[in-house]
């Protein structure tokens, strides 16, 4: 074990070094001599490289800033594009609506024409056969009213009423009607 003694060269009773008085001078020449060094390599090797280094990056910001606004400036082009052509698509959709819906008109009212040419048809068939059978119903009356009357006279009277004066009296009766 050793000890602090005067034998073996060692103050027991001294100053840290530092705070010596008589190595100020000393120190502060070694204190300008190392921050000449340090300010030198700072200034001519550190700083130099770390402004580099920060000029690539601003380089680089600038650079992804530029990319950037390219594709936004793209991406807006691109929608405005889109947005073109789905105006066009349903201007497009809009006029084949219209065609479609004027085209199934036009077929509708074709048909419903020759419908309508067909049931006129029908109508002037039925109407002169109508008229037809109204003439012969007519036609038959007189010679119903006439037989009829011949049966009532004869049960009424008990005799036969002449032809001539029957088809006068049903004539004038029609007349009449």
């Amino acid at each position: 074990m050793a000890t602090t003694t005067p034998e073996n060269g060692a103050e027991a009773a001294g100053s840290f070094p530092p705070f010596d008085p008589s190595t100020f001078g000393s120190q502060l020449l070694w204190l300008a001599i190392t921050f000449g060094v340090l300010y030198w390599l700072m200034s001519k090797v550190a700083l130099p490289r770390l402004s580099d280094i920060l000029e690539v990056r601003r380089d680089r910001i600038m650079s992804d800033l530029d990319e950037a606004q390219r594709l936004k400036d793209e991406s807006e082009e691109a929608i405005a594009s889109y947005e073109q052509s789905l105006a066009e698509a349903r201007k497009k959709a809009h006029d084949i609506a219209l065609v479609a819906r004027d085209k199934a008109q036009a077929e509708v009212d074709a048909e419903q024409a020759k419908v309508d040419a067909d049931l006129g048809v029908k109508m002037a068939e039925a109407e002169a056969s109508i008229d037809e059978t109204r003439k012969q119903a007519m036609a038959e009356v007189s010679s119903i009213a006439t037989e009829t009357t011949t049966e009532l006279v004869s049960v009424l009277i008990g005799t036969k009423p002449t032809k001539a004066a029957l088809e006068k009296a049903v004539s004038a009766a029609e007349k009449a009607a």
